[in-house]
């Protein structure tokens, strides 16, 4: 293979691999949305799968008050007994796998 064959060959592998980092990098023209929607999904799958025993009330309903503001409400979801604190962990881990930070979820407690 001559030397222009290997460049020509060399771009395209980059040129393809450029296109598919940024189809991939690209985000949603409403991503806030995106991101709520994914997370109330998960949100709703962990309790179909935990069942909300040892959760407090205070708990659920702040929880609620964050997903009724489409996921822009205070972040003062305080996990008190293990029950909470597990689902809490577990709803981190969820939200970074489905594209957020660690600092989406609104688990936060103010002492």
């Amino acid at each position: 293979m001559n030397i222009a064959a290997r460049l020509l060959a060399l771009f395209f592998l980059t040129a393809g691999g450029v296109a598919t980092a940024c189809a991939q990098d690209a985000r949603p023209e409403n991503w806030s949305a995106v991101k709520c929607e994914r997370y109330s999904k998960a949100w709703r799958e962990a309790l179909t799968r935990l069942g909300t025993r040892g959760l407090g009330q205070e708990f659920l309903d702040r929880h609620e008050t964050f997903l009724a503001s489409r996921c822009e409400g205070p972040h003062d979801v305080c996990p008190r007994s293990a029950e909470e604190l597990k689902l809490a962990n577990i709803m981190v881990v969820r939200a970074m796998n489905a594209g957020t930070a660690s600092t989406f979820p609104p688990f936060g407690c103010a002492n």
